[in-house]
């Protein structure tokens, strides 16, 4: 017997008892209103209405749709944008939410209105069978960690646009301001650019044209320093949020910040690590025919997440001799890159899904240093025996950045030396 089914059953034989019987609700969001519906286990309308999307409203909402029966579950469209607070309130009132669908123009026969939006949705909560999503709390660090995070990829995306706008100017330039800047690396022509005066309309075409540089390069300058002030922000708090997921591999802040940000801060509503894969686009979708037996491209899921996914694989495969030993071993089986590529990063997928929904306290490496120290050896040694760069040993000790494999072989090799 389905859930459905269940559902059903105990709203019919809750009638027979003269008991409450069970109703579900759906919630079409909008920026200043929410419009609520609620439908019993069959699907038979039994009541809507608009509400204002303020505190207030919400809390009124919540009354309304828990005064018709014994209320099991709620379905919110938007719960990542316009239903988010709503969303957390009902949460927070201790209801089942799940995630509402929107289903796209041509499966809307009956047309669309908020309305027929908030009953779809009300519907769809009577016939889940369990596969509508559960959304995010938004109550924890995740919400930080979001807004620092698309903050940061803005303004790199502007940074990029500044200096493509800066190179082309420069290009179709009068040969005297061209000349004048010809052989010099980026940031020297940034700093050139940037010491020039603010345009003047009295100014001839060459300055002019000079200043309008000087400008688009302080631009640039100044995102320059945003980006890194996002940037140490998103290694603070990834850090705080999950400190196994930043000892992870070819894991770093921005890395993590985009995966963080798919976990929200209820990890545990990804069911598995299959799911996680569906999530971030790296589960392989059959393309078999005949005697062909092969996988394509997901071109699916969130493609911030696959990014991510796809940064930790190209890291693993350019700095970790195991790695590179896997793809080799793939590629002698008769697979290309891009499908050993591919393999990679749904067993990356897997490691990340054990590590975001049980994370595992790390071990105490602050006496690192200590050893170290005691035993006379210099950054620059313990680097060159663990072939990495004296930098990452530092930051390693300090805490500044976590690395479980390194930090035992360095465990390890300190034990010996």
């Amino acid at each position: 017997m389905t859930k459905t089914s269940q559902r059903v059953q105990a709203s019919v034989q809750g009638t027979a008892n003269n008991a409450p019987a069970s109703v579900f609700a759906g919630v079409d969001t909008h920026a200043d209103t929410h419009h609520a519906a609620i439908v019993d286990a069959l699907g038979h309308p039994l009541a809507d209405r608009q509400f204002p999307s303020t505190p207030a409203g919400h809390q009124d909402l919540h009354d309304f749709i828990t005064s018709h029966g014994r209320l099991a579950l709620v379905a919110v469209e938007g719960t990542g944008s316009y239903g988010r607070t709503l969303t957390s309130h009902l949460l927070s009132q201790g209801l089942q939410v799940r995630q509402a669908l929107r289903p796209g123009a041509p499966k809307r026969p009956r047309g669309k209105t908020d309305t027929i939006d908030a009953y779809r949705a009300a519907r769809a909560a009577a016939a889940d069978d369990g596969s509508l999503p559960v959304p995010k709390t938004g109550t924890g660090t995740s919400i930080a960690i979001r807004a620092a995070k698309n903050a940061r990829r803005q303004a790199v995306r502007a940074q990029g646009d500044t200096m493509r706008q800066l190179k082309d100017l420069l290009i179709t330039a009068p040969t005297s301001v061209r000349e004048d800047y010809r052989g010099l690396d980026d940031r020297a022509l940034l700093d050139a650019l940037a010491a020039l005066d603010q345009p003047d309309p009295q100014q001839g075409p060459d300055q002019i044209v000079r200043a309008v540089l000087g400008c688009l390069a302080r631009r640039w300058l100044d995102l320059d320093a945003e980006i890194t002030q996002h940037t140490r922000l998103l290694d603070t708090l990834t850090l705080q949020a999950n400190p196994a997921l930043r000892a992870t591999k070819g894991v770093g802040a921005v890395v993590a910040a985009e995966l963080l940000s798919l976990a929200g801060d209820n990890p545990g509503r990804i069911r598995s690590q299959a799911a996680l894969a569906a999530m971030t686009g790296t589960c392989p979708i059959p393309a078999s025919s005949g005697r062909t037996h092969r996988h394509r491209l997901n071109r699916g899921g969130d493609r911030q997440a696959n990014w991510a996914i796809h940064r930790i694989a190209h890291n693993r495969a350019t700095h970790d001799p195991a790695t590179r030993a896997y793809i080799q071993r793939l590629i002698s089986r008769g697979k290309t890159k891009r499908e050993a590529i591919r393999c990679l990063k749904r067993a990356i997928t897997r490691e990340i899904y054990k590590t975001l929904t049980n994370p595992q306290p790390l071990p105490d490496h602050t006496t690192l240093r200590q050893r170290r120290k005691a035993k006379g050896i210099t950054l620059t040694q313990a680097a060159t025996a663990l072939h990495t760069w004296p930098a990452r040993i530092s930051e390693l000790e300090r805490g500044k950045r976590p690395d479980h494999d390194l930090a035992t072989t360095y465990d390890q090799w300190l034990t010996t030396a």
